[in-house]
This record gives structure tokens, C-alpha cells and sequence, in this order.
């Protein structure tokens, strides 16, 4: 985690996220608390995209809208198949799956103890 980002600011990085998320049509996005949960990260966020090829594009504008913001994603993971791309952010991890790779692995339902938000347009 990166400790110099305060609690507002943090905030503002969640909402960062999801707005980037949802420039590019991302769906059911769910945004989970797991800071009592582990020391990795504060945030998990789990989005859709309908394809491989919106997964690749939803993980790039989150990387490209935090960068913007003096964000680094410090890593991004599965870009080449598309099918569950995770950007790290630090304080938050960012998802990105297909639904059908998202139901199988059902990571949601790991973390079921954190405090567990879903965006108004996943409503």
C-alpha cells in the first residue's frame, strides 16, 4: 500500500477507477473494502467487459486516467488473452474480466467478509 495517500484521497483514486471504468462501458462493477481482510491493498475492484478486446481497452483507460491523476499502475497482468486483466494500483486492484471467466472464478465470493459496494450502474 502506499502510505503517503490520505483517506480523501483515496476516495477520490476509488472514484477515479470507476469513472475510468465506465468510460468504456465496463459493467457490473463492484467495488469491495478488504483493508481488514489483507495487507496487499485497501480496494479490489471487479469489473466486465463483453469481449477480450473491451477488457484490454477498459484496463488501459484505468491505467491511462490514474497516470494522468500521478497515478502508476506498478503492474498490469493477463493484457495478451484479455479474458482477466488486473491493474495494481497500490492502494487499489482493478479486475477486468470477461463473464464468463468472472462467474468461474467467482472472486467476489472470496473476499465475501469485505464491505461490498456496487456501483449505481450495476444496480
Amino acid at each position: 500500500m502506499q502510505p503517503h495517500i490520505d483517506a480523501m484521497s483515496l476516495d477520490d483514486m476509488k472514484l477515479a477507477v470507476v469513472d475510468a471504468l465506465e468510460d468504456i462501458k465496463a459493467f457490473d462493477i463492484t467495488v469491495m473494502d478488504v483493508r481488514r481482510m489483507t495487507a496487499v491493498t485497501s480496494y479490489m475492484v471487479v469489473a466486465s467487459g463483453n469481449s477480450t478486446r473491451q477488457c484490454k481497452a477498459i484496463a488501459d483507460n484505468v491505467r491511462e486516467k490514474l497516470k494522468e491523476k500521478g497515478i502508476e499502475a506498478r503492474g498490469v497482468e493477463g493484457e495478451k488473452e484479455g479474458e482477466w486483466v488486473l491493474v495494481d494500483l497500490g492502494d487499489i486492484v482493478v479486475h477486468v474480466m470477461v463473464p464468463t471467466t468472472r462467474a468461474y472464478y467467482n472472486i467476489e465470493q472470496l473476499w465475501t467478509e469485505s464491505q461490498t459496494r456496487r456501483t449505481a450502474s450495476a444496480a
